[in-house]
């Protein structure tokens, strides 16, 4: 079979995440075969003049969620994570698997956009998981050409019956329509999953299967420990949502005696395939336990600002010794999914948690939490990094574009200061997906017109439910003022 090659020649390469070089890069079927002098290559590959771009890995994220597409602007401003999640159901009700596939490829496109080139997307189906839904979202991504984990994210128990005494802060007739929600039986949601794994769409390994329990909280023992076992089957990732607010916390030790993370622990469920979102109400005991079961952390800091959840304890985990990435989070949560934004955050929110700049995060680790950590946490080989027998997953930067004019320290000055706007071109497993500022994958005229008019038709079929939902979050916002202010051990 014939090689194809390309010899991008004379760019600005960040180098095995290092230094810049300016040097040709050698991509053959998709990797990075070779680093060369400039000038140099083989004849038969197609060369390419990038001289004028600062070329660096893409970026990936470690934790997003494509429903919120779709949900965009459908969350209020003072929201808090539990009365969203109880208040905003509708924005995720009466989806059909087309609109699945739809907000997937929103989602896609504007990661691309925004320089990500590899995402792990945790998304819901109301009211559970189905074969067509997953294979759907799945496919989406293919045709998009991001590489992606497709996460079903699941739970058994709604969050009425997650959290204790909830239920009984509820008036009649709204508690006994609270109370009559239910998530589908465990055991129907796993075999799904196993169904929708054991016959995956894509073939060429680009885009993969995860599994995604919501949150701890929101299934039972059971329900997670068969989520671990499922994971280990197929060898996939797990990921949930872990002490993202300071309410979890508070729960956790009121249901099990002790912390989220040792309750995981306790049932087996960490594991060098296990990684947590958020985790900004982490303990250092628990950052311990992660980091012994060589577990990740992904950093979602355009969210937990978002939300008022607090910032996470990131220079503890990563001096724990615990693998951190960095990710988005939803478009309905964070109002977008910038990469590039949430790259800065994790290096610049330090500063407000320390006086001493050595306990910062510098530039240099918030680049490899948003590259080589994400792939980590996606469970990718040889992806955020451009060296040789590396994926050619790259972004190019207009190198006389305003944040480089002058040039001094290039990663600094992408880190702090690049939001896609000095980006030209994304190149995926060694084809453009992005160039001349528009998408080389999708339609996203036809993407905007379809996503318009689905948001018109949901909004207008779930305005009950939506006045429901609204009624319900107040009453959550109540509880969680007043079972926040509990104490609980560190």
């Amino acid at each position: 079979m014939t090689k194809h090659r390309l010899l991008l020649s004379g760019g600005l390469v960040l180098v095995k995440n290092e230094t810049f070089e300016r040097v040709s890069i050698l991509v053959t079927d998709g990797m990075i075969t070779a680093l060369l002098t400039d000038g140099d290559g083989p004849e038969d590959a197609k060369r390419i003049d990038v001289s004028d771009r600062l070329i660096i890995p893409g970026l990936v994220n470690g934790h997003t969620h494509s429903h919120g597409a779709l949900g965009r602007g459908g969350v209020a401003g003072d929201m808090t994570l539990e009365p969203f999640l109880a208040g905003s159901a509708w924005l995720n009700a009466s989806r059909s698997t087309h609109d699945l596939r739809l907000a997937a490829e929103l989602s896609a496109a504007e990661l691309i956009r925004k320089g990500c080139t590899s995402c792990f997307d945790l998304f819901i189906e109301l009211p559970g998981p189905t074969v067509e839904g997953i294979h759907a979202v799945a496919e989406a991504y293919q045709g998009a050409g991001l590489r992606a984990v497709v996460a079903p994210m699941i739970a058994d128990k709604t969050i009425y019956q997650a959290l204790p005494g909830l239920l009984e802060q509820f008036d009649q007739p709204l508690r006994d329509i609270v109370a009559a929600l239910s998530m589908p039986d465990w055991q129907d949601i796993i075999a799904v999953c196993n169904e929708a794994f054991a016959t995956w769409p894509v073939p060429d390994g680009r885009v993969r299967p995860g599994i995604g329990p919501t949150i701890p909280l929101h299934c039972s023992d059971a329900f997670l420990t068969s989520c671990a076992d499922v994971a280990a089957q197929h060898e996939i990732p797990l990921q949930t949502h872990l002490a993202e607010t300071r309410l979890q916390q508070v729960i956790a030790h009121q249901k099990y005696g002790t912390s989220l993370t040792a309750h995981l622990d306790h049932l087996q469920v960490l594991s060098p395939k296990f990684s947590g979102a958020h985790g900004v109400w982490l303990s250092q005991s628990e950052a311990d336990l992660l980091a012994a079961h060589d577990a990740c952390i992904c950093h979602n800091p355009l969210s937990n600002l978002r939300l008022g959840s607090g910032i996470a304890p990131v220079r503890m985990l990563l001096d724990s010794g615990v693998s951190l990435g960095v990710g988005t989070d939803a478009s309905n949560t964070s109002d977008g999914q910038s990469m590039f934004e949430a790259m800065r955050l994790a290096a610049t929110l330090s500063r407000a948690q320390a006086s001493d700049s050595e306990e910062w995060i510098s530039t240099r680790d918030a680049f490899a939490m948003s590259t080589t950590g994400g792939a980590r946490i996606m469970g990718l080989k040889n992806v955020g990094m451009i060296a040789e027998g590396w994926a050619a997953d790259m972004l190019f930067l207009d190198a006389g574009y305003c944040h480089y004019t002058p040039l001094r320290t290039p990663l600094d000055q992408i880190v702090f200061a690049e939001n896609g706007a000095g980006l030209r071109e994304v190149m995926i497993a060694g084809e453009y997906v992005f160039a001349n500022d528009r998408m080389l994958t999708l339609d996203e005229q036809s993407l905007a017109k379809r996503a318009a008019d689905a948001a018109t038709r949901l909004d207008e079929t779930n305005t009950q439910t939506r006045l429901m939902n609204a009624a319900a979050s107040a009453v959550v916002q109540s509880f969680c003022r007043a079972t926040c202010a509990l104490p609980y051990p560190n």
